[in-house]
């Protein structure tokens, strides 16, 4: 039986709400008029075809594109969210020199918080979740793609913020270790606000408390769909299978 391995989140929980959202690249739309509400303590999943602008959403409410007015990026309590969140993105971004341990300890390093034994513990304990025992001494080029990757998901869990954005944080494993490791961000990221973006329509409707579909040109985000139960969902849960269809259909519309 494991402990937890991250403490309750020192914020309440944190709702977000992207309004009226317009981008263009190269004098195209990418979105007019986008909406999305990211309600508190939920996973909120979004799928959407390559190119219509999941991950450029993503990078939007992280602060790291800039959007066009009249787009507003709003927290429930009307605080920024500077300092807040943390992003997981597609591309491990492990650092070569760095051990696998210093890795997952990153944001620690860069605010130059004190590295004690507790916080080491806990990201050593964090690489044991995820499958890592014993790595922590390695460097990232003795780890496979989906080792890698799971280092990352480590390291997005050790900063403990109450909203957690993540890009395909699974893409790269196999599919038990998929599986188990949807579990374990469930398990661990409970009470948070999360964004997960997916091409797994079966992964959105295990972990997510709400799944939206995004489609067309420029982007819009469909209705909600909630999927029964708390998360994580068993893989072969008729209404989760039922639900895939419903996605699937949104999709391809």
């Amino acid at each position: 039986m494991h402990a937890p391995v991250l403490p309750a989140s020192p914020d309440a929980p944190l709702s977000v709400t992207v309004a009226n959202a317009r981008l263009t690249y190269g004098g195209i739309p990418l979105y007019e008029d986008l909406t999305l509400r990211l309600e508190a303590g939920t996973v909120t999943c979004l799928l959407g075809p390559s190119g219509v602008g999941k991950t450029t959403l993503l990078r939007m409410i992280a602060g790291l594109a800039v959007p066009e007015p009249p787009t507003a990026i709003a927290t429930g309590d009307g605080r920024p969210l500077a300092g807040r969140l943390a992003y997981m993105a597609q591309q491990d971004l492990l650092l070569p020199w760095l051990t696998v341990l210093d890795n997952v300890l990153l944001g620690a390093r860069l605010r130059r918080t004190a590295l004690t034994a507790g916080l080491a513990g806990r990201a050593r304990e964090l690489l044991d979740r995820v499958g890592l025992a014993g790595r922590a001494g390695d460097r990232p080029a003795a780890l496979s793609g989906g080792q890698r990757q799971r280092v990352a998901l480590a390291r997005t869990l050790m900063e403990d913020r109450p909203l957690v954005l993540m890009d395909e944080p699974f893409s790269a494993l196999d599919a038990i270790t998929r599986l188990r490791l949807q579990e374990l961000a469930a398990e661990l990221l409970a009470g948070r606000t999360v964004l997960l973006v997916t091409h797994d329509p079966l992964e959105a409707l295990r972990i997510g408390h709400r799944v939206h579909a995004m489609t067309g040109h420029p982007a819009t985000v469909g209705t909600a769909l909630a999927p029964p139960g708390p998360p994580p969902r068993p893989a072969d849960d008729p209404a989760v299978l039922a639900l895939q269809g419903e996605l699937l259909r949104r999709l391809r519309e």
